[in-house]
């Protein structure tokens, strides 16, 4: 009789146990669209052109931007082309710049600060920019020409050859005394740069110095 009456308690537990229970339904899986159409194309015209979005694609690239460095020189968008030097620009004008050319020096031989044959025979471009700490400097008068413009440029592009050098401390502090800032690239990127903000800020505001990437430092 006991164990009867065991059982039926045992069996109501169970049964209001049970009752407790309950299950989660499980999340639904969205599945994949069967059909990948979206439909007509759009008339509305409220479409984004993003072309229309670029605010210099009608900004005509200046004259004096650089089409192309050369070994020796660089070709510009007037189809000027600038050969044994480097290059200001500067107010819309392209002028040749030998920083290399010390006052005494001849222009000629590599090792005289000019243009002349290196030791397999081949043209080249070279003389002495870097000071012993190998640091880019070049004496105040090669900047005399941002001495002389008016009003002043806010920024300079420097291009220092074919890899990029630090500025001497002197030489920067003289083109900031000048009032204008100073970036410093190797030159196939300062081109490139002068190019961008030349034409979005004008030649009035980004001026340029660029020695030629076949530029070769020697003594």
């Amino acid at each position: 009789m006991r164990s009867a009456m065991a059982l039926t308690r045992a069996a109501f537990r169970i049964i209001q146990q049970s009752r407790c229970l309950h299950a989660t339904a499980p999340m639904a899986v969205p599945s994949p669209p069967r059909n990948k159409d979206r439909g007509p194309k759009s008339e509305e015209d409220t479409q984004t052109d993003f072309n229309e979005m670029d605010i210099l694609s009608s900004t005509p690239p200046p004259s004096t931007g650089v089409d192309a460095c050369l070994q020796t020189g660089f070709a510009l968008n007037s189809g000027l082309k600038v050969t044994g030097a480097g290059v200001l620009l500067v107010s819309g004008e392209a002028l040749k710049w030998r920083p290399w050319a010390k006052e005494g020096r001849k222009e000629g031989t590599i090792g005289a600060g000019g243009m002349g044959d290196d030791d397999k025979g081949a043209r080249s471009i070279g003389g002495k920019l870097l000071n012993h700490k190998g640091q880019f400097e070049v004496d105040k008068s090669a900047w005399g020409v941002l001495d002389l413009v008016w009003p002043k440029p806010d920024l300079l592009v420097l291009g220092t050859g074919p890899s990029i050098a630090p500025l001497s401390p002197q030489t920067r502090q003289h083109i900031n005394d000048l009032g204008i800032r100073v970036e410093v690239q190797d030159t196939r990127n300062a081109a490139a740069q002068f190019n961008l903000l030349a034409t979005e800020r004008g030649t009035q505001q980004v001026v340029a110095a660029l020695v030629p990437i076949g530029w070769r430092e020697g003594h």
